[in-house]
């Protein structure tokens, strides 16, 4: 586990376990050790801080690449922590400059470690579960990995979208860990991928009893004057 991680959960992930007191489930379903992809439902940031302080191992999370270029004093601090945190870079432009966060991870996965993806693509903007992208299940088969659906109650009240920061004392959060879901001797043709997605968001709504809408989410708006 990187320093910089271990350090974080001593720190932020003991401050959440206070502040909160997340009741976490299903815990025995992430292994102890080897790769595995953590896929659960996005109703917060915060979905990442409760993921990050009750998981005992080291979690590689996405990040931006622009996050990691420098150049300034606080950019540089921002490219620091995310390298000391371990966390991997994605390219939001599309074609051959997305898949490079999948570059990232295969290895990352394949040397052991755990990766967070949420497969909605992007935080639900009124508390439902939304279609999996493919992605999730395409890194799973690529790196050989089974998929750990994990469901999170109750965090958009902790820090709803547009809040900076989570909330003290706001509502009660639950945080389900399901049973790993094996992707051996699955094919990676588009259909079987598809099918792989919808079965981990079966799982995921199984365990959030979010109310699940077949389609994408729609993309978050602009801020007015962006």
């Amino acid at each position: 586990m990187p320093l910089l991680y271990s350090i974080g959960k001593l720190t932020v992930g003991n401050a959440m376990k206070i502040g909160w007191r997340p009741h976490v489930e299903g815990l025995e379903n992430i292994p102890a050790t080897g790769g595995a992809i953590l896929a659960g439902n996005h109703l917060s940031v915060a979905d990442e801080l409760f993921l990050g302080s009750t998981v005992p191992r080291h979690i590689a999370f996405w990040a931006k690449a622009e996050y990691f270029r420098g150049g300034n004093f606080r950019a540089n601090v921002t490219k620091w922590v995310l390298e000391g945190l371990g966390a991997i870079k994605v390219e939001r432009a599309g074609g051959r400059a997305a898949l490079t966060a999948f570059d990232g991870a295969i290895p990352v996965l394949k040397a052991g470690d755990l990766v967070a993806v949420y497969p909605e693509g992007t935080r639900s903007p009124d508390g439902r579960l939304y279609r999996g992208r493919t992605g999730v299940a395409r890194l799973a088969v690529a790196a050989g990995v089974p998929i750990i659906p994990v469901g999170m109650v109750g965090t958009e009240k902790v820090q709803p979208i547009g809040q900076p920061y989570p909330k003290p004392g706001k509502g009660k959060v639950i945080v389900k860990y399901g049973k790993p879901i094996e992707v051996t001797g699955r094919a990676d043709d588009r259909t079987a991928l598809r099918a792989l997605t919808d079965e981990v968001m079966a799982e995921i709504q199984k365990l959030t009893g979010q109310e699940y809408v077949p389609r994408y989410a729609p993309p978050r708006a602009a801020p007015e004057g962006a």
